[in-house]
């Protein structure tokens, strides 16, 4: 990481934190991004960001403070711009910026609906685009996008985090794909971590509080050295995929291909449908199954 740049979008909470001093420790110049609000949207402290850079320099890192938000593109162009305007290059983005607005699907509103789209969807759209341009020229680049089980298994009261994180997955392999003539890479990590952003997770019953404490023991500085990694040339063959950190666990998630296929040489009709093709096909569905469901054996 010697001599690289990298940006960490939402980088004052627990894994964007741990990601940011462990950049600056393996050597990066750390751009630390942050808006300084609460995952619901409250407050506004513009001091977390300068604290997180004294602490990288403090510890012999170099880093710089941006407070500019990521769901705009004027903004995210700050963003970039502020790692040229210090270090005159960007090599790597970590688009780790994020909010929650839980809420059942049948209750939710409009503002919950976009305001986290707009950070996790648009915001890592935003953020990777304004260093696009940067990246051709040089000719090298490491995006490393942050998506999450309720998105790519499934979990309650998360449409709007679902939905953008699954968004985050399709858009990391369009990156992946577009630009890999320009050496460019992009991956996705769904980290489990007990942060911020879990620690809203009910606990009233007995089987609830189980769940909350083993949550408690993945801690959030453990998804950093594969965010490192990513980032670094070592990975200079790893684009495209998907893994997920679970303490001292790495997973590596499938993406959708066909698993079934059925044929009829006259062609179907809904009935014809409904009398071959569906019974043909069901033993293979999906069940409804949530995050904790299919990841559910211990982490540690």
């Amino acid at each position: 990481m010697e001599g690289k740049v990298v940006v960490v979008t939402g980088a004052c909470g627990g894994i964007g934190r741990g990601i940011a001093l462990a950049l600056a420790k393996a050597g990066a110049s750390v751009v630390v991004n942050d808006v300084g609000v609460s995952l619901t949207g409250q407050g506004g402290d513009g001091t977390v960001t300068d604290r997180l850079v004294e602490e990288i320099r403090a510890a012999g890192g170099t880093a710089v403070a941006n407070t500019d938000s990521v769901t705009t593109w004027q903004g995210a162009a700050n963003i970039v711009a502020s790692a040229l305007d210090h270090y005159g290059r960007i090599d790597g983005i970590v688009n780790n910026a994020g909010n929650l607005r839980d809420r059942f699907f049948h209750n939710m509103n409009e503002e919950e609906w976009r305001a986290v789209i707009d950070v996790h969807l648009h915001g890592t759209f935003f953020v990777s685009r304004a260093a696009a341009p940067h990246f051709k020229v040089q000719n090298s680049g490491s995006y490393v996008h942050m998506t999450s089980t309720s998105g790519l298994i499934g979990n309650f009261g998360q449409a709007n985090y679902s939905a953008a994180k699954l968004g985050i997955a399709a858009l990391s392999k369009s990156i992946a794909l577009d630009m890999q003539k320009f050496n460019v890479r992009s991956n996705c990590i769904a980290p489990f971590a007990w942060s911020r952003m879990t620690d809203s997770i009910p606990a009233t019953t007995p089987e609830e509080a189980a769940r909350v404490e083993k949550l408690k023991k993945m801690e959030a500085h453990k998804i950093a050295p594969m965010a490192v990694y990513l980032v670094s040339d070592a990975a200079s063959a790893v684009t495209g995929q998907i893994f997920g950190v679970r303490a001292n666990e790495i997973l590596l998630f499938s993406q959708p291909r066909p698993v079934r296929s059925v044929h009829c040489s006259e062609g179907w009709t809904p009935e014809r449908i409904a009398e071959v093709a569906i019974p043909a096909m069901q033993t293979s569905f999906h069940e409804l199954e949530r995050s904790p469901d299919v990841v559910c054996w211990d982490p540690i």
